[in-house]
């Protein structure tokens, strides 16, 4: 056996999950993403899911995917560079411009293609990324793919980011790469404090909005439109996987920086432009946002409540103020044991464990959509306090 093969073999944590009758992931859904899914059969309460704005299933946006299909078919068969690139593409890249309050975007394959081509792209050998240690994982991997020397700095801490940022160089490229909703935790960055610290050390500023835009600042437009600081910041990121029902993602920007990604970005160049399907799902979407803003408002309607609930019954959700709520557990096994015992009860959410989050930090994420009603939060967290005492000191005889 050679050392690839052994070293595959000796990878044993899901089996040994498994064993335990407490393997979490890859249960797979019958039906679309919303407030209610099926799963082998099953109804489940869904409190697991990124489509915030309960958009997925949204008559409209069908009919936008079926008619792009019969229009374009079903893919580009290329790259954008090439003979990829579709009126469609470029008709979405101008209404997120125009969403974000930039000037141009480019639209990219994924999300994770987004920030791996764009931070890579925009960062060489004698310059500086700096980032908040609880990023996404694209955007880790972007910097490891640039030459540039990075940073982190301790989770929205300013004082560390301007430690970080007195370490580098006058005259070179200085960027500060953050979530603006962090994705596990549910907090937000300090965007306005970001940005003031990056104008007195001469820095660029990119905000990753997946988690943000349908859900902060003015209309949706994310995290930068939140705090104000539009003008402030120089590259906003976004996704179509969360609120705006789709596949792919985008980076709004000047004129000058969204062609040189256009030209430079590798995960865009060497990649086929995303589906017609999914380019005309996303421009329906955020016309839908604009014309049903009472979908954002139920949205932090349910989150409020969710959150009051949640606190009233002891459980530790940090310091979370979106519609991403963790609820700490700590052990690995205890958290995958009660997402197990949920998922019996009916009810869905999210296991996160190492490295997602720091070792003894994890976590069940526990997500609200515009669609839940409050019977249903209630029914989910009267289950949550159910299985809570199922587990706390009787471990070694819960049968999952």
């Amino acid at each position: 056996m050679n050392m690839l093969l052994k070293k595959m073999a000796g990878y044993d944590r899901p089996q040994m999950a498994k064993e335990l009758g407490i393997y979490p992931y890859y249960h797979p859904i019958e039906s679309g993403q919303d407030s209610e899914v099926l799963i082998n059969g099953k109804k489940v309460l869904m409190f697991g899911s990124n489509s915030y704005l309960g958009l997925t299933n949204h008559p409209k946006l069908i009919e936008a995917a079926k008619d792009a299909l019969d229009k374009y078919g079903t893919g580009a068969s290329g790259s954008r560079l090439m003979n990829g690139n579709l009126d469609l593409h470029e008709k979405l890249e101008a209404s997120l411009a125009e969403f974000t309050g930039k000037p141009a975007s480019v639209v990219f394959s994924t999300g994770f293609q987004t920030n791996l081509g764009t931070v890579s792209a925009l960062t060489g050998r004698n310059d500086f990324i700096l980032m908040d240690e609880k990023n996404h994982a694209s955007i880790i991997e972007g910097s490891r793919l640039s030459y540039a020397k990075s940073f982190k700095y301790r989770h929205n801490d300013m004082s560390s980011l301007e430690e970080n940022l007195k370490k580098t160089v006058p005259n070179q490229i200085v960027l500060i790469v953050v979530d603006g909703v962090f994705s596990m935790e549910g907090d937000i960055a300090p965007l306005d404090e970001i940005c003031r610290l990056a104008k007195k050390y001469s820095a660029a500023v990119m905000v990753d909005d997946a988690h943000a835009l349908g859900v902060l600042g003015k209309g949706g437009a994310g995290t930068s439109s939140h705090f104000n600081v539009t003008d402030n910041v120089d590259l906003i990121m976004g996704t179509f996987s969360k609120s705006l029902a789709s596949l792919g993602g985008f980076v709004a920007s000047d004129l000058d920086t969204i062609n040189f990604l256009k030209h430079n970005a590798r995960s865009l160049l060497f990649s086929a432009g995303i589906p017609p399907a999914s380019a005309a799902v996303t421009l329906k979407a955020l016309q839908i946002i604009k014309e049903e803003p009472e979908r954002r408002e139920k949205l932090w309607e349910n989150t409020e409540y969710a959150r009051l609930c949640l606190q009233q019954a002891g459980f530790d959700i940090g310091e979370s103020k979106t519609p991403i709520i963790p609820i700490f557990i700590g052990d690995d096994q205890n958290t995958f044991t009660i997402a197990t015992l949920l998922m019996a009860q009916g009810v869905y959410v999210n296991p996160i464990i190492h490295p997602a989050v720091a070792k003894d930090k994890a976590m069940l994420r526990f997500s609200l959509m515009s669609t839940h009603t409050k019977k249903q939060i209630d029914t989910a967290i009267a289950k949550l306090i159910h299985c809570r005492a199922m587990i706390n000191g009787n471990l070694a005889k819960v049968t999952v």
